[in-house]
């Protein structure tokens, strides 16, 4: 797996100060998306073992809320096989950060129904993820006034909630 980008102090993609990690590979191709360069899944550095060390140190600050993932795609099974054992290390070693995750994959309709049936590591990665914000980018339903996502048909969901209930749960900003 390949990262396009790594910010270590970023405010804008969840609650608080994040460390955000950028993948690189994506197949939806939303008009106008904002990272188009991470599309291409050779795009960026490699994501190694020298890379989770340096993002678990990133972390460990009390200031820092949680760990984002973005892309790129990192539901996609490729970047699911790469982030695994990242997040489930990040869980061990620092259980009190949450972490968030934005995909163009619908959560329920796509996710859950049909990645939870081909690969069983996605039911793990999902058990690591406290919020996920779903939905591809629609450049007709972009809104700067939302929080935390760029066009309104995306949602923020409370992903150990929803699993429990068996359907969507969203998140309530807390």
């Amino acid at each position: 797996m390949n990262y396009a980008e790594i910010k270590t102090c970023d405010i804008a993609n969840g609650p608080g100060v994040r460390v955000s990690l950028f993948v690189s590979g994506c197949n939806h191709r939303c008009r106008n998306c904002f990272n188009e360069v991470a599309w291409d899944f050779g795009y960026g550095k490699e994501f190694t073992r020298g890379t989770m060390d340096m993002l678990i140190e990133e972390l460990r600050p009390y200031y820092v809320r949680g760990l984002t993932l973005l892309g790129g795609e990192p539901m996609e099974y490729q970047n699911q096989v790469g982030l695994l054992p990242f997040v489930k290390r990040v869980k061990e070693e620092l259980p009190n950060k949450d972490i968030w995750c934005f995909s163009g994959y619908l959560f329920d309709r796509e996710i859950v129904a049909e990645m939870f049936p081909k690969w069983e590591l996605t039911r793990e990665l999902l058990s690591c993820f406290d919020v996920m914000v779903d939905g591809r980018y629609v450049d007709e339903l972009h809104d700067i006034t939302l929080r935390f996502r760029g066009s309104s048909n995306q949602r923020l969901i409370d992903v150990q909630k929803s699993l429990a209930a068996g359907e969507v749960v969203l998140w309530d900003g807390q």
